[in-house]
């Protein structure tokens, strides 16, 4: 008996998953040419955004549940191996400089941890006890979410990770290209992204992983819009820690509170940084002190502090 007979989890048909059916469109794909190629990629590339309005409902039910959690204290946990997990800790790496987030508060697990970013190391996704095992590394607890990504829904280490997020009692959400009927996964919040057969049939890093890409930017952004760290479509939370967001900051504080570029890098010095800081203290003439106090009282939420003082952005 080979070690792959020995294997069930290994050897079980898949062919089923919609993930790795063959796709009609693509049957002679190696005998296109490049134009028709790139075209039928294209036209197919329009089935993820379909995918993600179609999901819409549960992905608006997941971030309402983890900006829940989020403001109670807990944290933001995207589990995946492959495609599915390097897309996540995309994500969760993108929070800090976009929203001056802790890097605790997002954080991606990966199969196979950061050598698996540049190498490839799938068969670590097989392993349902490790996706446990990693979450428990990372101090995961009742008052964390887990959002668990696996196109195929098939993947033990992102069963495992949702089976423990559920016993504890914390947040499991579950996000797959599949029906829910061809692959169930333990979770509260179910969110498929129906993308259908690939053309390269199973490669799940094409329109699965657009979709799931998607996803993930509505979640993310919508989940930081909700702590207050948007204001109108500006991100005034943004850490400026180069020359761009600099500028980009100094931009949101021309255009938000009518403050010069030349006063706003004062205002920025003083608020260390802070652009939100920066702008409650253009408005209301408070010291930074006295400003970051009540913007804490108001839980970080720059309209409202400035609302309890009855004052307006010049572009609000």
């Amino acid at each position: 008996m080979t070690r792959f007979q020995s294997d069930a989890a290994v050897s079980a048909d898949r062919g089923h998953l919609i993930t790795e059916q063959p796709n009609p469109r693509s049957t002679a794909l190696d005998l296109l040419d490049t134009a028709e190629l790139v075209t039928l990629f294209v036209e197919e590339d329009r089935c993820p955004q379909q995918a993600v309005a179609d999901a819409s409902a549960s992905i608006s039910a997941a971030v309402d549940c983890i900006a829940s959690r989020l403001k109670a204290g807990g944290r933001l946990f995207y589990l995946g191996a492959g495609t599915s997990g390097r897309l996540g800790v995309l994500d969760a790496a993108e929070c800090p400089p976009t929203f001056c987030s802790d890097p605790e508060m997002v954080q991606g697990v990966l199969a196979g941890g950061a050598p698996a970013l540049l190498r490839s190391s799938e068969g670590l996704e097989d392993l349902e006890a490790a996706g446990r095992e990693d979450l428990d590394q990372r101090g995961f607890n009742t008052g964390d979410c887990l959002v668990g990504i696996a196109a195929g829904g098939t993947t033990p280490y992102v069963r495992g990770g949702l089976s423990h997020a559920r016993s504890i009692g914390a947040l499991a959400i579950a996000m797959a290209c599949v029906p829910s009927d061809q692959s169930p996964l333990p979770c509260d919040i179910d969110i498929r992204l129906l993308t259908g057969p690939e053309l390269l049939t199973g490669s799940t890093r094409l329109k699965a992983g657009t979709a799931t890409k998607m996803a993930l930017n509505i979640i993310s952004t919508a989940v930081m819009v909700r702590l207050g760290k948007v204001f109108g479509n500006r991100m005034v939370d943004v850490s400026a820690s180069n020359s761009k967001l600099v500028d980009r900051s100094l931009r949101i504080l021309r255009d938000l509170g009518g403050v010069e570029r030349d006063d706003g890098l004062v205002l920025l010095d003083q608020a260390g940084g802070s652009v939100k800081l920066a702008l409650l203290m253009a408005s209301s003439g408070l010291p930074s002190s006295e400003a970051m106090e009540l913007l804490q009282t108001h839980d970080g939420q720059l309209r409202q502090a400035l609302a309890s003082q009855g004052l307006k952005l010049a572009q609000s």
